[in-house]
């Protein structure tokens, strides 16, 4: 027995010396983050020794210059894909452009202004974009001014406070199992866990049952399924749909400090003749909600929609900022709509980011845009 547990351990390491010579580890594993008072977490040393870049970014280095430098939240990132895959690396293969990926899990506008001020100015760019996605930026927005002392210049809520520790939840768990613990362990260190948990075949099976028994699952989650028109898709509308309300004095708070933080980003851009476009990555839920509206009898079908409402809504006092300050976008929304029927998400009942079909559509569009408008031209 000692034997047999012996020559299994040696085989899966084995394993992982030889996963992690032919693939990019950075495409599989979780980033540890370790928390900040500016930015409230950063990558952990751990982190950027394993698969991911000197500042502890998805890249395989820190380049001297770039063309393009991407700014993010995890739909940025590129979560559920490849480093290669992701929509930034996408728009470098459609220009000819050297892109940096500079998103991150969890991050919101008052990173990417940061980030955009201490390293995308670094790289020298021709273009800075930020992917802003529609989802949960305008609460990240909210929740970093009023979590961070470093951001109180930004607040008009006097008396205001909340948590901002949104990263690792796992680790601040009082008693996690050890199961629990291995897990989490694994998933930050073990390329072949990754890939036998979530990018084998197996994954994607499970996966597909997850999203046919999304409400038996969970009774926040529905699913929709459209056989004819190749659609299995999953939601979760509840984590979006508040977040969205512009009836809120938090939302409005979160889009007001955005658009603040927008019009800083383009002045520092000018200033350092840098052209600046913002892409606007919607809500799985804006993508579908018409179908929900044509299937009223499915489970959630109102927070669906009503998810889709508030998101449109948003997105249309955004275009209207942004017109107004002369400041260059691309809404990302009219192509993810088009190309419903190629399976754009994650294969998950739980995982709401886009596939690597759903950021090539993406990419396309932000390379489009650029195209038609030359927005990288000095």
């Amino acid at each position: 027995m000692g034997v047999l547990t012996v020559s299994i351990g040696l085989a899966l390491l084995l394993c992982e010396g030889a996963a992690g010579l032919i693939l990019n580890p950075g495409d599989y594993l979780n980033v540890e983050m370790v928390g900040d008072p500016i930015l409230g977490a950063v990558p952990s040393v751990n982190a950027r020794s394993h698969g991911f870049d000197s500042w502890g970014y998805r890249n395989r280095r820190v380049p001297a210059t770039a063309d393009i430098v991407a700014i993010g939240d995890s739909h940025t990132y590129g979560n559920t894909a490849t480093m290669e895959d992701s929509w930034p690396y996408v728009v470098g293969r459609l220009t000819g452009r050297s892109v940096y990926n500079l998103g991150m899990g969890g991050y919101g506008p008052n990173q990417y202004y940061y980030l955009l001020k201490t390293k995308a100015l670094q790289l020298k760019p021709r273009l800075i974009i930020c992917g802003f996605y529609m989802g949960d930026d305008f609460d990240n927005a909210y929740l970093m001014t009023y979590g961070e002392d470093y951001w109180s210049g930004l607040r008009a809520l006097k008396g205001v406070t909340v948590d901002m520790d949104t990263w690792n939840p796992e680790d601040r768990e009082p008693h996690p199992s050890l199961f629990r613990r291995i897990r989490l362990w694994l998933s930050r260190h073990s390329v072949v866990y990754q890939i036998a948990a979530h990018a084998s075949a197996l994954g994607n099976l499970q996966g597909d049952v997850q999203i046919r028994n999304a409400h038996k699952i969970n009774s926040l989650g529905t699913s929709l399924i459209l056989p004819e028109k190749h659609i299995e898709e999953a939601f979760l509308p509840g984590r979006i749909r508040h977040r969205l309300d512009q009836n809120s004095a938090t939302v409005q708070e979160g889009m007001r400090i955005t658009f603040k933080l927008f019009s800083e980003m383009s002045d520092i851009c000018k200033q350092n003749h840098i052209a600046f476009l913002v892409a606007i990555i919607p809500a799985k839920e804006m993508v579908f909600g018409e179908y929900y509206e044509q299937h009223p009898e499915l489970p959630l079908s109102d927070d669906v929609i009503q998810t889709s409402v508030n998101g449109l809504l948003a997105e249309k006092k955004t275009v209207r900022f942004l017109t107004d300050s002369g400041i260059s976008y691309v809404d990302t929304l009219p192509a993810l709509k088009r190309s419903v029927e190629q399976r754009l998400y994650a294969a998950s009942a739980g995982d709401m980011h886009p596939n690597k079909n759903g950021y090539r559509v993406i990419g396309e569009a932000i390379a489009e845009a650029l195209k038609e408008t030359s927005t990288t031209r000095r």
